[in-house]
């Protein structure tokens, strides 16, 4: 236990009662992944019932064996995921915090409100993969902190599960689900025999991995948490204007995109200097994957901003580069070439092209469009819902919609000297906010 004092603790594991089909061999991707956990919260205006929630998810596990399995490396060096119902480990804790002072705790890593997976011992150890962490609020409210192994599946996958949990807590139907045991060959079915010939992985040299170590260790002390809110009204006339100076369609994510970055060259003073953005694509669509099938399915777009760019134009490179993603920016055939080239085994010492935090790439999660708002548990819906970033690694950033659907959230990981000025630089972020944007009803006090 981290973070916020509790009271009344209590500890169960959650098993679907039966074991799995089988081991399920991981990717690449899920093995580039394989040292970090994702941690979500899901904040709620009312109490949820613990017992109906963990017997929803203790049906939702037997659709899903992989999050409530084990991880183990085989002699070859592969690493699969045991479907053996070894169990997710389920907390209920009560805490002084209110339902205001528990948004204000997503800016901190230890919030207490989410039980991190250990991720890089769950490789070594027989340790859970998936964790859930009930918190009673003080004022009758409650938080429901989900924390999940990154081999074990993106955001797609997450939302896949939490689906099925609703459906299992509400008696409607479930996802079709494409699960498989040999993701690699899955995925190898699907893709082109060439791609755009750069892999989106890379193998630092000892200085810079020495470098990159130093940057995770330090990466608590160093970085602050910032978390900004774009109403509805303000996204849609940020869009109009870029779309208008650009002179073609944008979407508003291409606006808010080029928006963003911008506004952060000009607070860090590095105009002169070219920056890159990265942007995590679901692969599932472009690939004709179906919808169901789990791991971490994504390729990225990394696109450079050169002294000089204008929001516009960016905006429309952007717009460009996802209109081209499957010819210009997919890398998975590039990848497999690399690690034949390097030797698999060393995927270990790899690190995602677009980790490079000295070059100040800024990665951007968007995790839109799940309908995530709209999926109750135990008969309710969650009101908002939170990145909690496990490690404040910098310039990691995600999107959300904001609470209750409306709008957009966007948490941001900083250097703690830039995260200050941005906290100053309201009338840079939201040039296109009105008296009339009404700010969420619910929400942490420090929002901007």
């Amino acid at each position: 236990m981290t973070g916020t004092p509790t009271s009344d603790a209590e500890i169960r594991t959650v098993r679907a009662g039966r074991p799995g089909p089988g081991p399920v061999r991981c990717s690449v991707g899920d093995l580039l992944l394989a040292d970090l956990p994702v941690s979500v919260v899901l904040f709620h205006d009312r109490p949820l019932d613990a017992d109906a929630l963990a017997d929803g998810l203790a049906r939702a596990l037997a659709r899903l064996p992989e999050f409530a399995g084990r991880l183990r490396t085989t002699a070859d060096g592969d690493l699969c995921i045991d479907t053996d119902d070894t169990g997710v480990s389920f907390t209920v804790a009560d805490s002084p915090h209110t339902l205001t002072e528990a948004f204000d705790r997503m800016a901190l890593p230890a919030n207490g409100l989410v039980d991190h997976v250990r991720a890089t011992e769950a490789r070594r150890t027989r340790l859970p993969l998936l964790t859930v962490r009930l918190t009673r609020l003080a004022d009758g409210t409650g938080a429901l902190g989900i924390s999940w192994h990154h081999a074990v599946g993106d955001m797609h996958t997450f939302a896949l599960l939490l689906r099925t949990w609703s459906a299992c807590t509400e008696g409607t139907e479930p996802p079709a689900l494409s699960p498989t045991a040999d993701r690699e060959l899955q995925l190898d079915a699907h893709l082109p025999a060439e791609d755009s010939g750069v892999p989106s992985l890379r193998l630092p040299d000892p200085a810079e991995a020495a470098e990159l170590q130093r940057t995770i260790a330090a990466a608590g002390l160093a970085n602050r948490t910032v978390q900004i809110w774009f109403a509805p009204a303000e996204l849609q006339r940020l869009r109009a204007a870029l779309t208008a100076e650009a002179g073609r369609p944008l979407s508003t994510n291409d606006a808010l995109c080029a928006h963003l970055l911008h506004v952060l060259r000009e607070l860090d003073g590095h105009q002169d200097a070219e920056q890159t953005l990265t942007l995590p694509v679901n692969l599932r669509r472009p690939l004709g994957l179906p919808d169901g099938a789990l791991g971490n399915l994504l390729g990225e777009i990394r696109l450079p901003w050169r002294p000089g760019t204008t929001p516009a134009r960016y905006a429309t490179e952007l717009r460009t580069a996802v209109e081209d993603f499957t010819t210009r920016h997919l890398s998975l055939r590039s990848n497999q070439r690399f690690l034949q080239r390097i030797g698999r085994d060393r995927i270990t010492d790899c690190v995602p092209a677009g980790f490079d935090p000295a070059r100040r790439t800024l990665t951007i999660s968007s995790w839109c469009r799940l309908g995530l708002h709209d999926l109750p548990l135990a008969g309710h819906r969650p009101i908002a819902f939170s990145p909690a970033a496990t490690l404040q690694l910098p310039w990691s950033s995600w999107l959300v919609e904001g609470p209750g659907g409306e709008g957009l959230l966007w948490t941001l990981v900083l250097p703690a000297r830039l995260a200050a000025k941005l906290r100053g630089a309201s009338a840079m972020l939201h040039p296109y906010r009105d008296a009339s944007d009404s700010p969420p009803t619910v929400g942490p006090r420090k929002l901007l």
